[in-house]
C-alpha cells in the first residue's frame, strides 16, 4: 500500500466518501481484538467523514451475489463492489492489485494504493 497516496487521498477536502457496513466489519474487529488504538482511532476519525453510507442492504446482497457470478469475485469484494455502484461513486479506492478479478468489473474507476 502506498502510504503516502493513501493520506493524500484521504486528506483531500474536494472528496466525499463512501462507506458500508462490510468495510466497517472488515477493519475493526481485527484492530479491536489486538488492540491497536491508534488503528482503531484512524478507522473511527474516517468513519465519521463518511458523506453516504449503503442503507438497502437487502438489494445490496442480491446485487452482490449477482456481481460475484457474473466477474468471479470474493463474496466480501462483491459486497465492496455493490456498495460502491450502489452510491454511484466516482473512484472505488482500494488496497488491492490491478489483477484482482475485482478489476474486471465494468463502470468503476478503480485508484489502487
Amino acid at each position: 500500500m502506498d502510504s503516502a497516496l493513501a493520506l493524500n487521498i484521504l486528506s483531500d477536502t474536494n472528496r466525499e466518501f463512501v462507506s458500508s457496513p462490510f468495510i466497517q466489519l472488515e477493519v475493526l474487529p481485527k484492530a479491536t481484538y489486538h488492540k491497536k488504538r491508534q488503528e482503531l482511532e484512524f478507522y473511527e476519525a474516517y468513519f465519521a467523514t463518511v458523506a453516504h453510507w449503503t442503507v438497502n442492504l437487502e438489494k445490496l446482497l442480491q446485487d452482490a451475489r449477482q456481481i460475484a457470478s457474473t466477474y468471479g469475485l470474493a463474496s466480501i469484494d462483491a459486497l465492496h463492489i455493490a456498495a460502491a455502484l450502489s452510491c454511484n461513486v466516482d473512484e472505488f479506492i482500494t488496497t488491492e492489485k490491478p489483477t484482482k478479478p475485482m478489476y474486471r468489473v465494468p463502470n468503476l474507476n478503480f485508484v489502487s494504493i
